[in-house]
């Protein structure tokens, strides 16, 4: 038992027309309470018009090697097809981190839906596939999307612009009052 509230991974569209990318990931007890989260923590400053989370543990994440290799985990298979989310990473650099939606498939279970995904999607060179339920997705109202403009009333920096270093070493040197 734990006393922590479930994980939801977090995905954030920058504009209209871009990309839903995994930001990071926010701990609430409902997807209601997550997608408030999410907002306050990646929308407060930064452009964005859409924000979606998914429960973690609504998400099947596999490595193209072991696609490839057939390294599946079984799950039992509905009989039933099913609409899955599928996202991509594509890229091993360190600027580079982000999980990007790259678009849907059917498939019986989020296991054939990865397999699909990798098969599908040949275009997206995909490290890492990541799948899930489309159902399992809560997106920003559109009502909501206003309030998501980024924040233009304060001077949002860079921690680099502030020059604390520099500063900290003034001042044990004895030379903060010289200017």
């Amino acid at each position: 038992m734990t006393d922590q509230w479930p994980r939801y991974e977090v995905f954030k569209q920058d504009r209209t027309d871009g990309p839903f990318r995994n930001v990071g990931s926010v701990h609430a007890p409902d997807a209601e309470l997550a997608l408030m989260n999410a907002r306050n923590v990646f929308a407060r400053r930064p452009a964005c018009v859409a924000l979606w989370v998914v429960p973690d543990a609504a998400i099947a994440r596999r490595t193209a090697e072991q696609l490839a290799a057939g390294d599946a985990v079984e799950i039992e298979d509905s009989g039933d097809s099913g609409r899955y989310a599928v996202f991509s990473k594509q890229s091993q650099r360190q600027t580079m981190t982000y999980v990007d939606y790259v678009g849907e498939v059917t498939a019986r279970s989020v296991e054939a839906a990865l397999q699909t995904a990798a098969d599908t999607f040949t275009d997206v060179p995909g490290i890492v596939w990541w799948a899930c339920p489309v159902e399992a997705i809560t997106a920003s109202p559109q009502s909501d999307l206003p309030g998501f403009e980024a924040a233009t009333s304060k001077l949002f920096r860079m921690p680099n612009q502030y020059h604390t270093v520099f500063t900290m070493q003034k001042i044990r040197r004895g030379e903060e009052g010289e200017e």
